[in-house]
């Protein structure tokens, strides 16, 4: 894929994978994400087994896919770095507002308990004072972008 295809397979998803090194095996989990000046952030609950992984190892590899559901196109990226807590309030600010302004504009309500909160509050839950761990994936090494063949 060319770098322009690679950038607009990520910009139009919603839903991406992450997989994290874990100890015997690896441990993969979906993540919404949001793009906010050319950069790639997640939002994290504060607990559960990504963030021990995260402590223990920040290298990932994320995921990013199209298919069609039988399978005549597919798109695959694959970005390879490590994941930082982003400390600027300024910056967490921005990231959890795109998020919010994506839920409202995209997504339902039920995907808010993927967040850690409940339908009824809605995206404007979401806010920059919200208990929320915001990542950003940072020093990628490696970008596969793989396409079926038309």
């Amino acid at each position: 894929m060319t770098q322009d295809e690679i950038e607009e397979l990520i910009e139009g998803q919603a839903i991406c994978r992450i997989a994290f090194k874990g100890g015997e095996y690896p441990y993969l989990a979906p993540f919404q994400y949001a793009l906010r000046d050319g950069a790639v952030y997640f939002h994290f609950t504060n607990y559960g087994r990504k963030i021990k992984l995260l402590k223990q190892n920040s290298r990932v590899c994320v995921g990013f896919e199209r298919i069609e559901p039988d399978l005549s196109e597919y798109r695959f990226v694959v970005l390879s770095g490590s994941l930082k807590l982003v400390d600027d309030s300024e910056e967490r600010a921005r990231v959890i507002e795109k998020m919010a302004e994506d839920g409202k504009s995209s997504y339902s309500e039920n995907l808010l308990a993927a967040h850690g909160f409940s339908k009824e509050r809605g995206w404007s839950a979401l806010r920059p004072n919200s208990p929320m761990v915001i990542v950003k994936l940072v020093d990628v090494t490696s970008t596969i972008g793989l396409k079926s063949p038309y």
